[in-house]
């Protein structure tokens, strides 16, 4: 099987789907001859053209609203924030009318589209440019909302979302793009709303996404040698969610662990918890612990952003109170 980065796994996703479907266009500010900041478009308008990889103006009100416009009218856009701060400036357009549009006329006008970029941190872009937003647009109904952590993923992911008839919030990592995995030739998609079991085990159930899932497992490594057992769940998808595979891992291990890069209060992992708590109170032997980014704008300085975000060491030390493992 091929070995390919995450950022090259989205490329080869989006032009894959461009080869198939001339109704997929791109958008985004300095995607076409620069690359794309990240370089995850880079050569794409030499393969496709200008009128098909479209370099915009600063304005992400007016080319979001514009991809709504095609998208309503039959193409199928994908638009890069060059990072998910960038989003608030389009957020009215995204939520306002990306969202609602189809329940608005009632089925009868779809808006098959892709919003996708880094989203987090862990590349030192300081507090204006260092956000994570799934539980922000996860809100949403109307949005679709996913975080794929491998380059397998990565793609499988991407085919899903531009082939899907709704809007797509597709959060990257920036952290991620230089890292390396198997990712089969050809189509193959990864569903929405299906978590994967990234490691299996028996003590305690640790649940993350995006690239808190690497972190998880070589926690779980490591607890391995103190005779922990930990089983790591990657959400993957944020809306729709997986509450099956969480409650059926916390059945069998008692225990769960969750953890996030974003602020801990209104977050993801909050609604975790009280999905477990709902629906697996009885099996719990401990409570549900989380570990989160700390409540503050991320710093810019690499050490202050690194104590600003989950640490192995945090990590571990929760899963050691929940296991009653004298901390």
């Amino acid at each position: 099987m091929p070995v390919m980065t995450y950022r090259e796994a989205l490329r080869t996703a989006m032009a894959d789907e461009m080869e198939r479907d001339e109704s997929v266009v791109l958008l985004g500010e300095d995607i076409g001859i620069y690359g794309g900041t990240h370089l995850v478009t880079d050569g794409l308008i030499d393969r496709f053209g200008p009128k098909r990889v479209i370099d915009t103006p600063i304005a992400e009100g007016g080319f979001t609203g514009a991809a709504i416009g095609m998208a309503m009218g039959g193409m199928r856009p994908i638009v890069e924030m060059m990072t998910w701060n960038f989003s608030f400036q389009a957020v009215d357009q995204i939520i306002q009318n990306a969202a609602k549009v189809r329940y608005f006329s009632g089925g009868q006008v779809s808006v098959p589209m892709v919003i996708r970029g880094p989203n987090g941190g862990g590349v030192q872009l300081s507090a204006q440019h260092t956000h994570s937003l799934e539980g922000f647009y996860g809100h949403f109904p109307g949005l679709k909302v996913v975080s794929p952590v491998t380059p397998h993923d990565a793609k499988g992911m991407m085919l899903s979302a531009i082939r899907d008839p709704n809007p797509v919030i597709f959060l990257e990592a920036g952290a991620l793009y230089g890292t390396k995995g198997e990712v089969p030739e050809g189509e193959f998609l990864v569903p929405f709303g299906e978590a994967r079991v990234a490691r299996e085990g028996t003590d305690v159930t640790l649940i993350a996404y995006g690239r808190q899932v690497n972190m998880l497992l070589r926690v779980a490594q490591t607890l391995e040698g103190e005779g922990i057992s930990a089983e790591v769940i990657d959400l993957r998808s944020i809306r729709p969610f997986d509450e099956k595979t969480i409650i059926e891992s916390v059945r069998k291990t008692h225990r769960a662990v969750v953890v996030q890069e974003q602020w801990r209060w209104f977050s993801v992992a909050s609604e975790v918890a009280a999905i477990i708590q709902e629906q697996a109170f009885d099996e719990l032997d401990a409570p549900v612990a989380r570990v989160s980014g700390a409540e503050v704008p991320a710093p810019y300085a690499r050490n202050l952003e690194q104590a600003a975000f989950p640490s192995e060491i945090q990590i571990a030390t929760a899963v050691r109170r929940v296991m009653y493992r004298g901390v």
